[in-house]
């Protein structure tokens, strides 16, 4: 995942370069999608059937590079989430800013009953 919305490229810019403050957010969280998100956030995030973000334990960096710790589980599905193509790095639980986002490296149509784990290592974040 290296896609970093227009929102986090700006707070790059003028935290690191204008010296404007920026406070990073306590929590990062894994939103999935079935319809792409762009520089501009968008995208269509999935909804209902128990669905809701899951909160991202990430590595230390290392040239450039960092990956989650742990595994990212989310809840069975009570109904269909769709055809899930996109993900997306998020500052809050519900509603706030996207941060970056990605498609999957294959789609996943997530059913009723059906659970979708990112396992540990499989959640690459690199800045070129």
């Amino acid at each position: 995942m290296s896609e970093f919305t227009h929102f986090m490229e700006n707070k790059i810019i003028d935290h690191i370069l204008r010296n404007q403050s920026y406070t990073p957010p306590a929590k990062v969280y894994l939103a999935l999608f079935t319809a792409a998100p762009d520089d501009d956030g968008g995208g269509t995030e999935v909804t209902g059937g128990s669905y809701a973000r899951q909160e991202i334990a990430l590595s230390a960096a290392s040239d450039g590079l960092s990956s989650n710790s742990a595994d990212i589980t989310f809840p069975t599905a009570t109904a269909s989430w769709g055809t899930i193509t996109h993900c997306a790095i998020m500052d809050a639980l519900t509603e706030g800013n996207m941060l970056m986002y990605s498609p999957l490296d294959a789609s996943k149509t997530i059913d009723t009953g059906d659970t979708f784990k990112v396992s540990t290592g499989d959640l690459d974040i690199a800045v070129d």
